[in-house]
């Protein structure tokens, strides 16, 4: 187990390497996605279960929720706001 363990540790090192020669390039879009597969190799080396990773994304979505709310608070009775601009990206 320790020499799986030992190649995919250097395929996690080879995979940055690649990451950051794309972005040096400017292929941000590609980078993203071995970005991904560098995470789920770190998720496998470190033996992160589902219900771990979940347990995190819920924690995280709370605290962006609870930062959404303070960022624009209710505004006073009588008073009318335009709500917030929503952006939609285009390719």
């Amino acid at each position: 187990m320790a020499f799986v363990e030992e190649n995919l540790q250097d395929v996690l090192a080879t995979l940055e390497e690649c990451q950051a020669a794309l972005v040096r390039n400017g292929d941000r879009d590609t980078a993203q996605l071995v970005s991904v597969a560098i995470l789920e190799l770190r998720i496998k080396l470190n033996r992160i279960e589902d219900s771990e990773l979940k347990a995190l994304c819920d924690a995280m979505l709370r605290e962006v929720d609870t930062a959404s709310k303070s960022a624009y608070p209710k505004p006073q009775e009588g008073v009318r706001r335009r709500p917030p601009v929503s952006l939609k990206l285009v390719k």
